[in-house]
């Protein structure tokens, strides 16, 4: 597991590094509203963007846009709409996900804008 928190948090370290030499400014890590929890929160000119950071090592199982099921959506909503009403933003958002896939000593980075539409059914 250890192996695993590790490999987590390179990989969102290189998302946060992708979306800032993007043009994204940076605003939260790891933001939390009760359990619900947001990788990354950026912004760009036009959005705020809550994004979801998935890290796997090249011999992944899982394909790691199918971790982002109905239910992870679901609570992301719900804590962006937290986000919002609390810091008093008026701004469009935005739902992202950024892959990080660990290739040897290397990193593939996949930014997947407008992954889901904020929708509670």
């Amino acid at each position: 597991m250890a192996d695993s928190k590790s490999l987590g948090q390179t990989g969102e370290n290189k998302a946060a590094g992708y979306l800032e030499n993007a043009g994204y400014r940076i605003l939260k890590r790891n933001w939390r509203s009760g359990k619900l929890e947001i990788d990354i929160i950026s912004e760009n000119k036009d959005f705020i963007v809550f994004t979801e950071v998935k890290t796997r090592s090249e011999d992944y199982i899982e394909d790691p846009k199918t971790a982002i099921n109905r239910e992870k959506q679901r609570s992301m909503i719900y804590a962006a709409d937290n986000y919002i009403r609390r810091n008093n933003i008026d701004k469009e958002s935005r739902f992202d996900v950024v892959i990080v896939i660990k290739k040897g000593e290397d990193y593939e980075i996949d930014h997947i804008e407008n992954a889901f539409y904020p929708t509670l059914r």
